[in-house]
């Protein structure tokens, strides 16, 4: 399948490690930002292949991972208190919030829907005049113009009985609050491909200029990332740092200028709280004042107070690259997929997940456990 077996050359991908090897001279620390990169440097022993100098830390790119337990108790509210059909992603379902997950309140008897499309939420509430339904729109900018449009969809039918419950988030703020953080020591940042896809490059050059560190946009598979980390390596090395573009058959330097223009249709940027990374200042999109009655929090006048973080989580030390899932004292004993202390350890993009089921981490924690 093109753009997919030859990203997964054996023969190919031993060639960019020889060529790592060959260039790095000198400890690097790279975050690649997105969960779905860190998957596949997990699943496929990439992180074991490369050289000992090169140290992957993992970002808070899981949209999943940084929704404060504020959002996933707004969500759980309307469920059961207002008795909307709520439909979300699949990974939401389990990620705690501050008493329950959503798929606890869905046990207890809510009409909540798995879908993979907003679109989908709006065909239910056409079908279903009768109830209120309400999609948690989650993610970061790759699914924010399919929310989006899911909003002018529904304005268009003059449905009155849907809306969503924003929690999007964006990248570049991100990167800055991570670059800001003084236990941070990243040197360079593999980029997100499918956010890139939709907003271009242009809004990193920026970000280059004021911390001198090397963004290089990467793909996913095997060999994207490969290929991603020896030009983030070569950089490094010559002392450089600019905007690099690896996945160039899909990232153009202007993004996709209509799903932008759809996305800034029905949302505006705004300061957003992340989940075990406090308030960043505009870093994420809520609906616009036009679009206010698609809004799920004005709409049902939703006013939950914030909730503590459960301590025993360090999953904002490791969205922030500080620290790595096993060198929490949790993973793999009390925080495990089935009984999650925080989101990583439950979204397929969550750096816990990926060590738990790749890594071969848990194997060494058992042994560990059964001296």
């Amino acid at each position: 399948m093109k753009f997919l077996t030859e990203y997964r050359d054996p023969e190919v991908a031993q060639r960019y490690l020889e060529e790592i090897k060959k260039t790095v001279t000198q400890p690097w620390t790279i975050m690649e930002v997105c969960g779905g990169q860190t998957h596949s440097l997990v699943k496929n022993g990439i992180l074991n292949m490369l050289p000992k100098e090169i140290n992957m830390v993992h970002g808070p790119g899981c949209p999943v991972c940084v929704t404060p337990l504020n959002l996933i108790d707004k969500a759980v509210y309307l469920a059961e208190e207002k008795g909307v059909i709520l439909c979300s992603f699949g990974d939401m379902l389990r990620v705690p919030g501050s008493e329950k997950s959503l798929l606890e309140a869905k046990a207890n008897g809510a009409d909540m829907r798995i879908l993979y499309s907003p679109l989908e939420a709006v065909k239910i509430a056409q079908q279903n005049p009768d109830k209120q339904v309400v999609f948690f729109a989650v993610g970061f900018e790759t699914t924010a113009p399919a929310n989006a449009l899911s909003v002018v969809h529904a304005h268009r039918l003059g449905l009155k009985n849907y809306s969503i419950l924003a929690s999007h988030v964006l990248v570049p703020p991100a990167i800055e609050a991570v670059m800001e953080d003084d236990e941070s020591h990243i040197q360079a940042f593999l980029a997100a491909g499918h956010v890139c896809t939709i907003m271009g490059t242009l809004e990193y050059y920026p970000l280059v200029e004021r911390f001198k560190v090397p963004v290089v946009v990467t793909g996913f598979e095997p060999i994207d990332l490969l290929q991603g980390i020896l030009m983030t390596v070569r950089q490094l090395e010559n002392g450089e740092a600019k905007v690099e573009n690896q996945y160039s058959r899909m990232v153009k330097e202007e993004g996709n200028p209509m799903a932008q223009d759809t996305i800034y249709e029905v949302f505006e940027v705004t300061d957003r709280l992340w989940r075990g990374m406090e308030v960043i200042p505009m870093s994420g999109y809520e609906v616009k004042e036009k679009y206010a009655e698609f809004d799920a929090k004005r709409k049902f006048n939703v006013n939950i107070p914030e909730a503590p973080e459960n301590q025993e989580c360090i999953a904002g030390e490791i969205m922030k690259g500080i620290k790595k899932p096993f060198e929490c004292q949790h993973f793999g004993k009390k925080c495990k997929p089935e009984s999650p202390i925080g989101a990583p350890m439950v979204s397929s993009e969550g750096a816990c997940a990926a060590y738990y089921h790749f890594s071969g981490m848990l194997e060494k924690i058992e042994e560990e456990q059964a001296l």
